[in-house]
């Protein structure tokens, strides 16, 4: 029975071999259409199993030449059918299954090296690193936390924090050492030349007289004597400036800090404390209240340049009457023209009367006795002839009433001592220094004999 099921295989597998080759030939039988496009799916243990021994059997069959032998059509010896089936019954190991590309992908990902945070918070990787050469150094975090200048103002509280955490922390050590090593050698060299003297460093550097004059050949001489003791980045050059620095304080060995005067004339704390003014220390500057002031003090002093400016201008000098009795003349004063409520004295020869507005400044403002919105901005002039007459000219639209007499616009008229002069309801009396007119006519007396 097993001989007859191998024999009719055999004859069918034949059969599919003739009209395999035949097929082409004739070109009756439509090809097979197939698609390339190869689907990616996730293959089973068994499946891998399968294909690894389909490859396994493909790769002997073209190593043997089996596959032409067939393609020809002619049926295979009994020998070779014992030989095949030997091949194909015998266990063939699987062979290594190629990893997925996604898989692959990931693995190389996670291959790859942690990024480095930079993001340390306020501390800075050349924080940390002037942090750890300066305590090499000075071994004391209260001089590291006064001498060593840092990008952010640190406490001291926060320097040993961070001191602590460099030391026993696992995380921010590691990540403080990644992030310092990816610094520029320019600025690790910029951080090393700010490390701080070391006390031996500054003995040594005491050991050099103040009253010498030492070069930089000296501080090269004493660096290449002590290079255990010097800092590794230390040139002849900062060494010098730090030697002259402790000069300047006098705390080379040969320099001696002169005492303090004794007497009445050393100032001590209290003294100082007393000195102070508290008002100055609490008082607060506001700048809206300053702005305020400027405006202010401004303003008046532009008031008051202008008042300076129209002085030279007004010639009269008006008083309020107080209610006491006052002498009407000086020995300035050529007439005085009074009104119920003011006096206008006349102390040159020539005045204007009217109305005062901010475009046309005149010597009489009428406008201080009473309601002047009637009178003319420029109502009339007011002269002293060289004979000693006084007389006003009307200039003005409205009448001028002298001792009830109308004066019209565009004349004048004699003023006499004790004269009524009445300008739009506002009436004063016309006053003449009778003394003072006499010396003038006596002058001009002369004048004309001579």
């Amino acid at each position: 029975m097993a001989s007859g099921a191998t024999s009719r295989s055999e004859d069918e597998e034949s059969l599919a071999g003739q009209k395999r080759s035949s097929a082409p030939a004739s070109g009756t039988v439509p090809k097979r259409r197939s698609s390339s496009r190869f689907i990616k799916r996730k293959k089973f243990d068994d499946e891998l199993v399968e294909s690894s021994l389909a490859k396994s059997s493909s790769r002997a069959k073209g190593a043997g030449g089996a596959e032409p032998a067939r393609c020809s059509g002619s049926e295979p010896s009994s020998g070779e059918k014992k030989k095949v089936s030997k091949s194909v019954a015998a266990p063939v190991a699987p062979s290594p299954v190629p990893p997925h590309p996604s898989l692959a992908k990931r693995v190389k990902k996670s291959k790859q090296p942690p990024p480095v945070t930079k993001d340390l918070g306020r501390w800075k990787p050349a924080d940390d690193l002037l942090l750890i050469n300066a305590v090499l150094q000075t071994n004391d975090l209260t001089s590291v936390h006064l001498g060593v200048k840092f990008s952010c103002r640190f406490n001291l509280r926060e320097i040993q924090e961070r001191w602590y955490a460099l030391l026993y922390d696992p995380v921010i050590s590691k990540l403080a050492c990644q992030a310092m090593r990816q610094l520029h050698p320019e600025a690790i060299a910029a951080i090393q030349s700010k490390v701080l003297f070391s006390k031996a460093e500054e003995q040594l550097l005491t050991k050099v007289g103040s009253s010498s004059q030492p070069t930089l050949d000296t501080f090269q001489e004493l660096l290449h004597k002590h290079p255990d003791v010097f800092y590794p980045s230390r040139t002849a050059k900062a060494l010098q400036l730090h030697w002259q620095l402790m000069k300047q304080y006098y705390l080379l060995d040969d320099q001696t800090v002169q005492p303090l005067p004794k007497g009445d004339q050393v100032l001590n704390f209290s003294d100082a404390e007393d000195a102070l003014d508290d008002s100055k220390l609490k008082d607060v500057r506001d700048e809206v209240l300053e702005h305020e002031l400027t405006v202010a003090d401004r303003r008046q002093k532009r008031e008051i340049r202008q008042l300076e400016q129209e002085l030279h201008k007004w010639q009269v000098l008006v008083d309020s009457i107080t209610g006491m009795s006052s002498p009407d003349f000086d020995s300035q004063t050529l007439a005085v023209l009074r009104g119920r409520m003011v006096r206008y004295l006349m102390r040159s020869r020539e005045i204007t009367l009217g109305r005062a507005t901010k475009d046309n400044q005149i010597d009489v403002d009428l406008a201080l006795e009473g309601p002047a919105w009637k009178i003319s901005r420029k109502q009339g002039i007011i002269k002293l002839k060289n004979n000693g007459d006084f007389f006003i000219a009307n200039e003005g639209r409205r009448p001028i009433y002298i001792d009830g007499r109308p004066v019209l616009g565009g004349n004048k008229w004699k003023l006499n001592n004790n004269s009524v002069v009445e300008i739009a309801s506002l009436r004063f009396v016309f006053l003449i220094n009778q003394d003072l007119i006499a010396l003038i006519k006596a002058e001009a007396a002369k004048l004309a004999q001579q």
